[in-house]
Parts: structure tokens; C-alpha cells; sequence
């Protein structure tokens, strides 16, 4: 199946050596379909091609389907609700956790290095996913240490994340998915993108074995499955128009501005690590040009791509589910790196 393409202000490709690279995800196999945008100085070029699933029966992909992002719901939602926080005062991004979350028990972790990945918490959650939500909240408070990395090695984590999402809910006496749909998804008009959607209009990840079923319309992370709506890590589900009206929002620099202002946006393309050396903004990961530029990038599990450069006025969205029907694809991991170095060289020499 050859890509639909659609443009927006603008005749033909652009940035082919990363489109036609896009488009070999596909025709080699590595991924049964594909919805991607690439955005440049106001101009979009979407493609949709492929198969949603595979098994039990084919299914081609249609334009609107809801991927499971996973963990771009961390620097969607609960990283946005943050620094929402952070400019209003409500919290302080080297306050002890355990100044908004008591029963959290190490005084030396920080917002800052939760959201940084530089707690460097660790330990094993005995029959974690047997777990009810309760327990699993209370597991990462009572077997979570700090290991010898603390504060000066980048380990990534999905419980940063988590914890944050506990600090939001511990403000709003709400549920993190609740607060990031009121404060996020609602103002900036991402319409379908939601933690509960509905099967027939999402895209299938995994065929899993533990669950028994093929996962469709629900989410992908185990830790997800289990805290549902008080999860920040992941569970939002996201088609690529809403992806690229996100995309287009960090972007903008218009006052006043939905959400946050641009400055605050505009701060996040630095390295926000307690060293200053990790090369890790506020939830984000940092990237970087051939010229040594930073640029805001993070993935998803099941195969999603969200990178944003404001200074150059570009952004790429890559949605697949590579983990459908098996999360066994590493080849996606490695030609996922070689897109991001196409993409960026492409985008410098523009």
C-alpha cells in the first residue's frame, strides 16, 4: 500500500531522504503501518499507509486512528501539568518530594530529579503486575531506594514520572488523567485524544500473552494497565492531528499563550539535570543537531516519535505500533536512531 500523503502550504516533499526512510519502516516490514507528519516553518507533510493489524486478520490503517503513545504521555501531560505548577508557584522544582508526598521517604529526591531521571530509584516489586493500584502506589513507596547514581547518571524510569503524577494529585485531589484532560488536552483542543477511548477507533499493539488478547483500546505499560487513571507515565491515546496540534502549540510563541507561557516553553531546551551534563530537559530528552543545537525529543514503547524544534520552526511525529503483533522488534529501535540523525542533518541544511 503506497502512503496518502497531505500537505498544508506546501507542493511536494520535503525532506526526502527522511521520507523515503519513513516510508522503508513499511515496505521492509519493520512496522505493519505508519502515520507520520513532519512540520516546517508552518508547512505539514502527513503520510498514513499500511496495515493497522496483522493478526488475527489484516486491517488497513485509516487516517484519525488513536495509537497508544505511551510514554509521550509523560512530556504531554504530566511533565505540561508541572511546569503549569511551577509557574503558578504551587510547587518548587528542587523541593524534597517528600514535601508534597510524605510517605515518600527519601528527603534528598527532588522534583527536579524525578523529572530529570536522575533519582536513580531502583529496587524489585515482587508480583507487580498481580497488583492492585493501592498496592502498587505503596510498593514504590516502601521498595524504592536511591542507588549510587543519585543526582550524576540519566537512569530512565517510568517511576519519576509516576511520583509526579502523584505530587499533581496530591494539588488537585483528582486523578492525574483527569487533571492532564482539564488542564492539557481540553484547552489546547486536542479533541480526541483521550485515556479512554474506544477499541474500533484505535490502532492494536500487542497480542499478549499475559492479558490473553490482543490489546486494543487498551493501554499497552503493565503499570499503566494496573493504575489506570492515576497514571502519569502513560495511557493517553492520541491520532496524529492532535499529535501535530501539540507539536504546533510548543511552537508558538503568541501571547497570551494556552497553558504556559513561551518563555517557560522556550527554558525547556536546556539541560535541566542537577549537573547540568545528562542531556535531559524537564521530561524531555534533548537531542541534538550536527551544529550542536538542542532540540526536544522523546519516544513511546510502542513505537512512537515525537521531536520538536522551536528555534527552527520544525517538528517530526512518527506513530506506529511496532509492538503489534510481538514487542520483539529491535530492528524499529535501530533504524529509529538512524531516522532521527536523517531528520536532523536534513532539517539543519534546510
Amino acid at each position: 500500500m503506497s502512503p496518502l500523503f497531505t500537505y498544508q502550504g506546501v507542493m511536494g516533499l520535503f525532506n526526502p531522504q527522511t521520507t523515503q526512510y519513513l516510508h522503508d519502516f513499511v515496505t521492509a516490514g519493520v512496522v505493519p503501518g505508519m502515520s507520520y507528519a513532519m512540520i516546517q516553518d508552518g508547512k505539514i507533510q502527513t503520510a498514513v499507509w499500511g496495515q493497522a493489524q496483522l493478526v488475527p486478520h489484516t486491517e488497513p490503517l485509516r487516517p484519525g486512528m488513536l495509537y497508544d503513545v505511551a510514554s509521550l504521555t509523560k512530556v504531554i501531560g504530566t511533565t505540561t501539568v508541572i511546569l503549569e505548577l511551577m509557574a503558578a508557584g504551587q510547587v518548587d522544582i528542587d523541593a524534597s518530594v517528600q514535601k508534597y508526598l510524605p510517605r515518600f521517604r527519601d528527603r534528598r529526591v527532588t522534583l527536579r530529579h524525578l523529572l530529570t531521571h536522575t533519582s536513580n530509584l531502583q529496587g524489585y516489586i515482587p508480583h507487580r503486575d498481580e497488583l492492585t493500584a493501592d498496592q502498587l502506589i505503596t510498593a514504590l513507596y516502601d521498595e524504592l531506594k536511591v542507588g549510587d547514581g543519585f543526582g550524576h547518571r540519566m537512569v530512565y524510569a517510568d517511576v519519576g514520572l509516576i511520583l509526579a503524577g502523584q505530587v499533581i494529585e496530591r494539588i488537585y485531589h483528582m486523578p492525574v488523567q483527569e487533571v492532564i484532560t482539564q488542564r492539557v488536552l481540553t484547552p489546547l483542543q486536542m479533541t480526541h485524544s483521550t485515556f479512554t477511548p474506544t477499541p474500533d477507533q484505535c490502532v492494536p499493539t500487542e497480542l499478549s500473552k499475559k492479558r490473553g488478547r490482543l490489546l486494543r483500546g487498551e493501554v499497552h505499560d503493565p503499570k499503566a494497565y494496573t493504575l489506570k487513571e492515576h497514571c502519569g507515565s502513560a495511557g493517553l491515546f492520541a491520532n496524529l492531528d492532535d499529535m501535530i496540534t501539540f507539536a504546533q502549540w510548543v511552537m508558538d510563541d503568541r501571547v497570551p499563550h494556552p497553558v504556559l507561557a513561551p518563555a517557560l516553553i522556550d527554558s525547556l531546551y536546556q539541560d535541566w539535570t542537577p549537573n547540568h551534563r545528562l542531556h535531559r530537559s524537564l521530561g524531555w530528552d534533548l537531542r541534538y543537531t550536527p551544529t550542536g543545537r538542542p532540540v526536544l525529543y522523546h519516544t513511546g514503547y510502542t513505537g512512537t516519535v515525537l521531536l520538536v524544534d522551536k528555534p527552527n520552526r520544525s517538528a517530526l511525529i512518527v506513530l506506529t505500533n511496532r509492538v503489534h503483533p510481538t514487542a520483539d522488534n529491535y530492528e524499529f529501535i535501530r533504524r529509529r536512531e538512524i531516522l532521527v540523525g536523517k531528520y536532523l542533518k536534513e532539517e539543519t541544511s534546510n
